[in-house]
C-alpha cells in the first residue's frame, strides 16, 4: 500500500509537522486540560490513563469546578494534583505543558486552539472545531503556519470501525454510493426559562463570554445549555450531530457541497431554546463519477422527542422490521448510506450492509480506537501513519453544519462556492460566515 493509498483509506489522516523533538515515546507528555465540566472529564479521565502521560493543569472559568474535579481524578487515586488556571492566556504561558485539550463552550473553540498554537503547544479541540465558517479557515491556516500537532474532536476517526466503513464505501463494496443520511435522534426535554441573575461566586463571567457579546448571566446560558444558544452552541447537529455529519461526508467521499436548504422549528415547548430541535438539511454535491446527475446528496435529521430507529434499529439489537423499542432514553445516533448495490446501517461501534433487492445481509465491520491515545502517540513520533485526523477534515465536515445552520435560519435555499467559501452575491447569507468579535476575544484575520 502506498503513502497516497494509506491517507485515503484513514481518512485523509494528516499531520502539519511539529516544532518539538521527541527522544522516543518513553517521554512523558504534560497535558493541560481546559474546560472541566461534563466532556472536559472524559478527556482528564482517558488521558490519566494513558501510560507516562500527566494531566499538569487544568483551566476553568468556574473556580467551584477544581476542588470536587482534582479529588475525583487525582487525589482519590493517589495522583498528584494539577496546576489550576482560570485564564487561559496564563496556562498558554506555562512552559512546562506541552498539549491541550480544548473543552470550551463551542464559541471559544476556535480561538483557545489558536492562541494554543501560537504558544507552541499541541492541541486537541472539541467538536465542532470551530463556531462559524471563518473561524475553521483560521484554524486551519494557524495549524498549518505553526507547525504543531492539531486534532479534531471527531472521535469516530479513530475507530477501525469508521476506518473499515470508509475503506468498504470507498473501494465500491456498496457501489455507486448515492446519499448518505446521518441520524440524530437525541431525548431532549425543555430547558424552561429563568431570569437573569447575578454572576455566580467564583466565575469569571467576562472571559466566559470571551469572543460574544456582553450580556447578563442567565443559568440556560451557561453550563450546557449554552448549546441551544446560537451566540455560544449550534444546536443539536453541531453538538451530537457532528460525529455523524463528519462520517456521512467521509463516507460519501466529498469536501464542501454547492447547494443547501434545511427546515425545521423548535417545537412542543414555549422556553429560552433559540436553535431548532427538529431540523432536516439536505446538501448537494458535486460528484465526477457515478451515472447520470454528477452529484451526491447528504441528508440530516435532528429530531428530539419520539422517534423511531429507521434501518439503524439492528444496531440496538432489534431485528429487521421490528418495531423500535428505545433502549437508552429514545436516542438513536447513526448513519445509513445508500449504493447502486445496497445500502449500510452505522453506529459508533459497528456497521453492517444489507444487499440487492432482498436486502440480504452483506459484509459488516466493528471496533473502537482510543483517540485520545492517537493524540499522544503523534505528540511523541509525529508521522503521518501514526495521526488520524487532520484539523481541515474537521473543519469541511463543521462547515457543513453550519452551512445548514445558515439556511435554517435565513429560511431559503443557498447556493455555496467551496472554493471562495463564500455564497456568491448573497450579502445576507455571507454576514453569518463570521460573527463580531468582543475585544480583546478577536479571532485573527491573519494567524
Amino acid at each position: 500500500m502506498t503513502r497516497r493509498q494509506f491517507l485515503a483509506g484513514t481518512g485523509g489522516a494528516m499531520l502539519w509537522g511539529t516544532s518539538r523533538a521527541w527522544a522516543g515515546a518513553n517521554d512523558r507528555v504534560r497535558v493541560a486540560v481546559i474546560g472541566i465540566h461534563g466532556m472536559g472529564q472524559n478527556h482528564i479521565k482517558e488521558y490519566c490513563a494513558l501510560p507516562n502521560v500527566e494531566v499538569a493543569a487544568l483551566c476553568d472559568v468556574d473556580e467551584s469546578q477544581f476542588a470536587p474535579v482534582i479529588k475525583k481524578h487525582f487525589t482519590d487515586k493517589g495522583l498528584k494534583a494539577p496546576k489550576t488556571y482560570t485564564d487561559l492566556r496564563r496556562l498558554f504561558e506555562d512552559k512546562e505543558i506541552d498539549a491541550v485539550s480544548v473543552v470550551t463552550p463551542n464559541h471559544w473553540h476556535t480561538l483557545a486552539a489558536i492562541w494554543a498554537i501560537q504558544a507552541g503547544k499541541h492541541v486537541s479541540v472539541e467538536k465542532p472545531c470551530c463556531h462559524n465558517i471563518f473561524e475553521g479557515s483560521k484554524l486551519v491556516e494557524a495549524a498549518k503556519k505553526y507547525k504543531v500537532l492539531v486534532q479534531d474532536g471527531a472521535e469516530q476517526r479513530s475507530n477501525p470501525c469508521a476506518q473499515s466503513m470508509a475503506k468498504f464505501l470507498h473501494d465500491g463494496g456498496l457501489g455507486e454510493v448515492y446519499m448518505a443520511k446521518g441520524l440524530c435522534y437525541k431525548w431532549r426535554n425543555t430547558i424552561g426559562r429563568y431570569p437573569d441573575e447575578p454572576v455566580p461566586a467564583g466565575v469569571d463571567y467576562d472571559l466566559w463570554l470571551g469572543p460574544a457579546a456582553k450580556r447578563p448571566f442567565n443559568r440556560n446560558r451557561f453550563h450546557y445549555n449554552w448549546h441551544w444558544n446560537w451566540e455560544y452552541g449550534c444546536g443539536d447537529m453541531g453538538n451530537q450531530g457532528v460525529h455523524e455529519m463528519d462520517i456521512a461526508r467521509w463516507g460519501l467521499g466529498v469536501t464542501l457541497p454547492t447547494k443547501i436548504m434545511a427546515m425545521g422549528g423548535h417545537v412542543m415547548f414555549d422556553d429560552a431554546q433559540q436553535t431548532p430541535n427538529v431540523l432536516m438539511a439536505m446538501y448537494e454535491f458535486p460528484s465526477p463519477e457515478g451515472g447520470g446527475d454528477k452529484k451526491k446528496i447528504l441528508q440530516f435529521e435532528v429530531r428530539h422527542w419520539i422517534a423511531n430507529g429507521e434501518d439503524a434499529m439492528w444496531l440496538k439489537g432489534a431485528s429487521q422490521g421490528n418495531a423500535y423499542k428505545a433502549t437508552s432514553g429514545g436516542n438513536v445516533t447513526g448513519n445509513l448510506f445508500f449504493g447502486s448495490k445496497g445500502y449500510m446501517a452505522k453506529d459508533v461501534t459497528k456497521w453492517q450492509t444489507f444487499m440487492g433487492e432482498k436486502r440480504e445481509p452483506g459484509e459488516s465491520g466493528e471496533g473502537l480506537g482510543n483517540h485520545y491515545e492517537n493524540f499522544v502517540n503523534a505528540v511523541r513520533a509525529p508521522d503521518p501513519v501514526a495521526f488520524n485526523k487532520g484539523i481541515e477534515d474537521g473543519f469541511y465536515s463543521c462547515a457543513v453544519i453550519h452551512l445548514g445552520n445558515i439556511a435554517y435560519r435565513l429560511g431559503r435555499s443557498l447556493n455555496f462556492d467551496p472554493a471562495t467559501l463564500t455564497f456568491p452575491g448573497d450579502a445576507e447569507a455571507n454576514a453569518l460566515l463570521t460573527r463580531e468579535y468582543r475585544a480583546p476575544y478577536v479571532v485573527p484575520d491573519k494567524v
